[in-house]
């Protein structure tokens, strides 16, 4: 039965506390597009978007004004680039430019799939991808692009990491003219998940349906008005973000299969996670601070985040059979008024955010750094990210912006959802040596679990 007040404190957390579906994503299979000649593979890839999503933005604006639920983004995700690359040969940036046109074709805020997945080596295809990502981003709007490097199963591929150090750096240069924005677009990945239909990390893996609908939710604007009445202990704020999490997923559940029936695709998993964005009340720094900080940044504030992350998850799972993607508490710095605020005053560095990805629900994200980082710390920033990700079983990620002729006091603005941030600090002792070793670093003991 449907509680009246429940359908009531829906519409007042869509009205008054910023919550919404922050993303419907489209993952479309390309692997029945794949053609030895790039152009007719090309044209393949076009078609098939702009056909199968043809509809995915204007279905999303009926089921927005039908239940008044606001949906922020409808996006695509397509099968990794790279695997195409690989059986064409040619110009992967012919790739991009055709999935830039069915974007704009077909009206959606980005595609991804602009990927390799090279954790354990490079296949045909994969250094010719990873190459060509700087120039890629450069020459489009739309695209977003990923690189998963590591897994707990294969180790991480430190041939991998290396280069994409260099090619984040190459990235930021192509475009110092307009922010730096490429880096933004590019995701370094240990253990990606194939369903994530957050960008800029999602991809279609091969193992998913031919078309499947994935949901985004939102949601740290409700969680934090939800815990300002709570007054004993952390299990009763546990109590509380778990029922919060539980209303915002079954709204989730809900567009995820009205958009999949009305688009005639299969319906995917509902994304949980909490996403912040730069707008005052949104914002998971302030769920943290709300339970006890004085900032985020202080000691405790990595206790606090594993028991968000943890809050949410179980109470996501008990509102849908199918919870997947990333599911947790995102920590943007760019993207979060309460992360940009502690950063600015000293108490949250880039050690402090490395330790909160430990329990997060993704790693290192949207953090500007100084333009002369050198390319192997950037790298070195990734293989620390890789190793929490491979040995903790979890997803991790790297998102850094090396801001190019910007140092440590400036700020970096890109606009819209991507937010702004101040330049933060970044140990530049040399791992060079290190980093040029290569090679692979072994999976560890536990991935012979069976």
């Amino acid at each position: 039965m449907i509680d009246t007040y429940d359908i009531l404190e829906t519409i007042r957390m869509i009205q008054d506390e910023c919550l919404d579906i922050r993303t419907t994503t489209m993952g479309i299979s390309l692997l029945d597009c794949a053609d030895t000649n790039i152009d007719k593979a090309c044209d393949k890839i076009y078609n098939k978007i702009c056909t199968k999503a043809e509809k995915l933005v204007e279905t999303g604006e009926q089921i927005e004004k039908e239940y008044g639920i606001p949906i922020i983004n409808k996006r695509v995700s397509v099968t990794p680039i790279a695997i195409m690359a690989g059986i064409s040969g040619g110009d992967p940036v012919k790739y991009a430019l055709t999935l830039e046109k069915a974007a704009r074709t077909i009206g959606v805020n980005f595609i991804g799939g602009y990927s390799a997945l090279v954790q354990k080596g490079f296949a045909a295809g994969d250094l010719e991808l990873i190459n060509s990502i700087p120039q890629a981003l450069a020459e489009t709007e739309h695209i977003c692009s990923s690189v998963n490097v590591g897994s707990t199963k294969a180790g991480i591929n430190m041939d991998a990491v290396k280069i994409m150090g260099q090619k984040i750096k190459e990235a930021a240069e192509l475009t110092k003219d307009n922010n730096c924005i490429a880096p933004g677009k590019l995701v370094v990945f240990c253990n990606a998940p194939e369903d994530n239909p957050f960008m800029a990390g999602a991809f279609h893996g091969v193992g998913e349906n031919d078309l499947t609908l994935n949901v985004g939710v939102s949601g740290p604007g409700v969680v934090k008005p939800a815990l300002e009445s709570v007054n004993g202990d952390l299990v009763q704020v546990a109590e509380k973000i778990k029922e919060t999490a539980f209303k915002i997923t079954r709204v989730g559940s809900l567009v995820c299969r009205e958009t999949a029936k009305r688009l005639g695709v299969n319906c995917g998993i509902v994304d949980l996670s909490l996403a912040p964005t730069p707008v005052m009340g949104d914002s998971v720094a302030h769920i943290l601070e709300e339970i006890g900080l004085e900032s985020v940044g202080a000691c405790g504030t990595t206790a606090c985040l594993a028991m968000l992350n943890d809050a949410v998850k179980k109470g996501g799972i008990m509102a849908s059979s199918a919870v997947g993607g990333l599911s947790g508490a995102f920590i943007p710095v760019s993207e979060d008024a309460g992360m940009i605020a502690a950063t600015e005053s000293g108490a949250l560095n880039i050690e402090k955010l490395e330790a909160m990805t430990c329990v997060c629900s993704v790693g290192l994200d949207m953090i500007a750094i100084p333009g002369d980082t050198p390319a192997e710390v950037i790298s070195g920033i990734i293989a620390d990210e890789s190793a929490i990700g491979m040995v903790n079983m979890k997803t991790t990620a790297v998102r850094v912006i090396p801001v190019i002729g910007k140092g440590v006091g400036d700020y970096a603005e890109f606009g819209g959802l991507l937010g702004h941030a101040p330049i933060i600090a970044v140990n530049k002792n040399s791992p060079l040596k290190f980093i040029k070793r290569g090679g692979r670093i072994p999976a560890p003991l536990h991935s012979l679990k069976n």
